[in-house]
């Protein structure tokens, strides 16, 4: 069972064009079947209240069916990622390369009929979330949910084109994101000392700005850092808290070449690439 509080919900309005009921959101993104990855955030994550997934659960990692099963049990906000997509025979490869290509045709392959009905009903992104006016969820982009916005040239029309103040997207697997307004656009990354202890970083949002944030990939990160990344947003305050936590990093590489899936796949894990 996950870790959970509850606070007596009641209306704030901290910036004055988001007023929303308080409220704790981990947010995770990314796991790409990593079980292991999966399980240390959850571990290291503190109270919260809601669990909101950013999409591509399956792809690349030795757990699909695992990974699901966990994933459903934390609740049911999700929006699909294109390996979901992919693992559900809802698009086609010709746009993957030929590793991620070979790890979706697997996963199709080892996924119970339960959980390939499941990935297959996975709404597309944006979503909404009730008692929370001022925020939506995507996989890649509020515009494209399979684009990448890794820049901050990638982020201005995302940035600027909906009403919504704040939208948390994943598909890059880069912790941080992009805030902006009519004047200025810049990004952020979180700033770590180590890598390879657990850590956390705050993001304190500001009136009068539009962010796009990533909590990063649970379990494949791209940033050259190989711990496993979530966030968590705290509507009351205004804060968006970026964590790293290492995982049994061997223990999901072994998963990775028992089950035959190329071995750069579970290479690439140590080195954060």
């Amino acid at each position: 069972m996950p870790k959970t509080v509850v606070p007596p919900h009641r209306l704030r309005s901290i910036i004055p064009s988001l007023s929303w009921c308080s409220v704790h959101i981990l947010l995770l993104s990314d796991v790409h079947g990593n079980l292991e990855a999966l399980e240390a955030c959850l571990a290291a994550a503190p109270p919260y209240d809601r669990v909101v997934n950013l999409g591509d659960i399956v792809g690349y990692g030795g757990s699909p069916n695992e990974v699901i099963e966990r994933s459903r049990s934390l609740g049911n906000l999700f929006v699909r990622g294109n390996h979901d997509k992919a693992a559900a025979g809802l698009m086609e490869l010709n746009d993957f390369n030929p590793i991620a290509g070979l790890a979706a045709l697997w996963t199709r392959e080892q996924l119970t009929p339960e959980n390939l009905q499941w990935l297959r009903g996975l709404p597309q992104g944006p979503i909404r979330i009730d008692g929370l006016p001022g925020a939506q969820f995507v996989h890649g982009s509020p515009i494209d949910e399979d684009e990448y916005v890794v820049t901050v040239r990638d982020a201005l029309e995302p940035l600027l084109a909906f009403s919504v103040p704040l939208t948390f997207f994943g598909h890059t697997h880069l912790q941080g994101g992009f805030s902006g307004n009519a004047d200025m656009n810049e990004s952020f990354r979180p700033p770590y000392k180590t890598v390879g202890q657990a850590e956390s970083s705050e993001w304190r949002l500001q009136n009068g700005m539009h962010y796009l944030i990533n909590p990063g990939s649970v379990g494949q990160p791209r940033d050259s850092d190989w711990r496993a990344a979530f966030a968590v947003y705290d509507s009351d305050a205004q804060v968006v808290s970026f964590y790293r936590t290492p995982y049994n990093l061997k223990a999901a590489q072994d998963r990775i070449l028992a089950a035959n899936l190329p071995q750069r796949l579970a290479t690439r894990l140590a080195a954060g690439r």
